[in-house]
């Protein structure tokens, strides 16, 4: 059996002995706690339609939390039709991925010119290592 390890919690940065989690039981308990507030507002039938920010300011949960509980899938978002999630990149509400629509094309189309960029760039050095090289004129005798 081993021991857990002496850790700093992530959230709040307290010494502990780290067993599974990478929060005290402290933090933990405040998460459970948090969760449960969300939960309990959402299984109201009156709170359904709720969006991620009306959720934060009636219960007092951080945005940055509760997409955490989405994430993790402790939080449904099939039962709740306006209920999403920040974009990563934009911040526009998305139900599913890390990112939107519009920033997914957007960085695809990075990727697809960054690619080009370094195969024109590969393309303009195997020229120059090739008219950088010696050949052998031909023999006259040949």
């Amino acid at each position: 059996m081993s021991l857990g390890k002496l850790s700093n919690c992530s959230r709040c940065g307290a010494l502990f002995v780290q067993v599974v989690r990478d929060i005290c039981p402290t933090c933990h308990q405040t998460i459970e706690k948090e969760y449960e507030r969300c939960a309990s507002y959402l299984r109201k039938r009156e709170n359904r339609g709720a969006t991620i920010y009306q959720l934060s300011e009636a219960t007092g949960v951080s945005v940055k939390q509760i997409t955490r509980f989405i994430r993790e899938r402790r939080i449904s978002i099939a039962n709740n039709p306006n209920m999403g999630y920040p974009c990563e990149r934009c911040g526009s509400l998305i139900r599913s991925g890390q990112y939107c629509d519009d920033c997914t094309k957007h960085l695809q189309r990075d990727i697809v010119q960054d690619l080009d960029v370094e195969r024109r760039l590969e393309e303009e050095k195997r020229i120059r290592l090739a008219e950088a090289t010696y050949r052998r004129k031909p023999n006259r005798d040949e």
